[in-house]
């Protein structure tokens, strides 16, 4: 099975250079549902490309009667942050433009339209399948408007130009995919909304963070969120929950600036067992023995604690990623130079809470109120 292989110009430099993506289609014999993957949004964040590079090598090997729907894979994503540099540091994280983090600018229909209560009241009546391509109808011409200020004499700024551009390759998705890793060293993990814990599952990851507090920014949230909106809607008018099949997935793969051979295979295999378990791959090998047992052990964002150094200096030790703390227990030591005529000095940070340290700065060098670590 060969990709449709397109370009997607993002916007010009100053150079006269372009900027693009590259999107490899492929489209089964049958048609479906369609999934979205992509990766390197943040440019310290590489590990993803090495997980669509290898997916790419494996659905080129099937027949397209395996594949029902379409799967479109983009790596790379965001060629201006994966490009940005601070010596040796990948420092794509934030827009250098606006300061914001790359991942929380996406355009959101719910926050931009209050009336989806006033839709579903519309809809009571229709079957599930119907209410959804309505939906779908309507976050469309609502995207769509946005392109008139774009083209507009006073445009706008790039951030919006490309978001503009990366959203609408999604916007007709069912399943999407968005391909992290830490900034610094980490484990491997998945975000979970709500009433998708069974899906959730496929990945065959050990560890989730469900959300119970998010404000739609995100690029995963910016899709999913007038969806849980509006199943929400139904269930207040009817008492009836209704569920959508569309999901969309941050998957948490490793440490920054690596692409660990580990964290790229745990990232390829769930991917797949998800895609079989789906229906978008019939190919009955592929599924995983443990994907009936397989139980990931979830946590609430809110039960996130991240820890931020309160005095300037240099780790001296820490806890090792993937250990379980308790509270008091010692998390980090900090050596100290006050210049104030003292000795040096060793303080001694403990865990406020119980949790699994799974996130941990790479730099052992700290301002007052650089982060450290975080549990979950």
């Amino acid at each position: 099975m060969i990709p449709i292989v397109s370009t997607l110009t993002l916007f010009q430099l100053a150079s006269g250079d372009f900027l693009s993506l590259q999107i490899y289609k492929f489209f089964g014999a049958k048609s479906g549902k369609k999934v979205y993957i992509q990766s390197n949004l943040h440019g310290a964040e590489i590990v993803g490309n090495a997980v669509i590079s290898q997916l790419i090598d494996f659905l080129i090997t099937l027949d397209n009667t395996q594949l029902t729907g379409e799967i479109w894979l983009v790596p790379v994503c965001n060629p201006l942050a994966v490009n940005q540099r601070n010596h040796n540091f990948s420092t794509g994280r934030f827009n250098i433009y606006d300061s914001k983090n790359w991942n929380r600018i996406f355009w959101d229909y719910e926050k931009q339209h209050d009336n989806i209560e006033e839709f579903a009241c519309t809809q009571i009546d229709l079957d599930i399948d119907t209410i959804k391509y309505n939906f779908s109808q309507k976050i469309k011409s609502s995207f769509d408007s946005l392109l008139e200020k774009i083209n507009c004499p006073s445009s706008v700024q790039l951030t919006d130009k490309y978001r503009y551009k990366l959203q609408s390759l999604y916007l007709d998705a069912d399943y999407v995919i968005d391909l992290h890793s830490h900034t610094g060293e980490g484990i491997e993990y998945l975000y979970c909304f709500r009433n998708r814990e069974d899906s959730a599952n496929l990945f065959l990851l050990n560890y989730g963070i469900l959300f119970d507090e998010y404000d739609g920014d995100a690029f995963d949230e910016s899709f999913i969120k007038p969806w849980l909106a509006l199943e929400d809607a139904l269930l207040k008018l009817t008492g009836e929950k209704i569920r959508f099949d569309i999901e969309a997935w941050t998957l948490e793969l490793g440490t920054g600036m690596q692409m660990n051979p580990d964290s790229v295979s745990k990232g390829v295999r769930g991917i797949k067992n998800y895609l079989t378990q789906k229906g978008i791959l019939e190919i009955q090998d592929l599924t995983q023995p443990e994907t009936r047992s397989h139980q990931i052990s979830f946590r609430s964002l809110s039960q996130i604690k991240k820890y931020w150094s309160p005095v300037g200096g240099m780790i001296l030790s820490k806890a090792k990623l993937g250990t379980l703390v308790n509270q008091g227990d010692l998390l980090y030591e900090v050596l100290t130079f006050n210049k104030i005529g003292e000795l040096p000095t060793t303080i001694h940070i403990y865990a406020e809470k119980t949790g699994l340290v799974y996130d941990i700065s790479i730099n052992n060098s700290l301002n007052e109120g650089e982060f450290v670590l975080a549990t979950m």
